[in-house]
């Protein structure tokens, strides 16, 4: 059975289409990661502003890091200051490693995301990182930063699910050449997703729990995701999305649910102070 797709990003890197997402595990990462690992996963995202980086390193160093797909963020406290190289290496230093497969900005903050983005070009043109993308861009970020930008963002991890489709910002982004990738996937088993009947109904039609429903649309609509979980009961399950496919009409009926609907901070309103 094929344990999960590749997405190819618009710099030609590989990207696995389901990676494990470790906020806010610590210490459980040690019995997790092994065990998400023997389940298929490669792909694994953190942040400097999730505080686990140096857990998620200490375990990740025991596989041969061509393996696996690593993944952190520019926190708002590090955009703050002003030296993204110095976030950099300071993730660099708790992974354990040499270079980050992907280098993501975590927050649009409108005072300082244009300048980290340029620090950010320079450190992917050293090589320190093999790909660099954003996370919570509207569609007015994205203007900006091509005004100012040489390289354009291989991906843009947003909240997404069938509650919160953002059909608009993926067309916007599908022409550009940037990668969607889904946060909060499940929405947080909000009830309004985990109970809605047309998911319930599709769940008995394909013998598949609503969750696995809900990632197997993410993947075949051409996303990636980042489901987080400590529990290898549902590290397993979500991993098990690669042997159905749903039809169009049922691809049709999930992107319907759409309610515009956020478990997560809006982008336009957040408080970045408190992020």
């Amino acid at each position: 059975m094929e344990k999960s797709t590749v997405m190819k990003l618009n710099n030609r890197v590989e990207m696995p289409s389901l990676g494990l997402g470790t906020w806010p595990m610590k210490r459980v990462l040690y019995k997790v990661v092994p065990l998400a690992f023997l389940a298929g996963y490669r792909a694994f995202d953190t942040s400097s502003a999730y505080g686990n980086e140096h857990y998620l390193g200490r375990v990740l160093k025991f596989f041969p890091r061509k393996s696996v797909f690593m993944t952190s963020k520019l926190s708002n406290s590090a955009q703050r200051t002003g030296d993204v190289r110095r976030a950099l290496i300071q993730s660099l230093t708790a992974l354990k490693t040499d270079y980050l497969d992907l280098y993501l900005m975590h927050w649009p903050n409108p005072d300082t995301y244009l300048g980290s983005w340029r620090q950010m070009e320079a450190l992917y043109k050293e090589g320190l990182v093999k790909a660099i993308g954003v996370c919570n861009f509207h569609e007015h970020h994205f203007e900006k930063l091509f005004e100012i930008a040489s390289v354009v963002p291989v991906i843009n991890q947003v909240e997404l699910h069938p509650l919160l489709t953002q059909k608009p910002l993926v067309d916007y982004c599908s022409k550009k050449g940037i990668a969607m990738e889904a946060y909060s996937p499940l929405a947080r088993m909000d009830p309004r997703l985990i109970n809605h009947p047309v998911l319930v109904k599709l769940g008995v039609k394909y013998k598949k729990t609503v969750p696995q429903v809900v990632l197997r649309w993410i993947v075949q609509s051409g996303y990636c995701t980042c489901p987080k979980s400590s529990s290898f009961k549902r590290i397993r399950q979500n991993m098990d999305i690669f042997d159905f496919e749903l039809t169009d009409d049922d691809m049709r009926k999930i992107a319907g649910i759409n309610e515009n609907y956020r478990v997560r901070h809006n982008p336009d309103t957040a408080d970045f102070s408190k992020l």
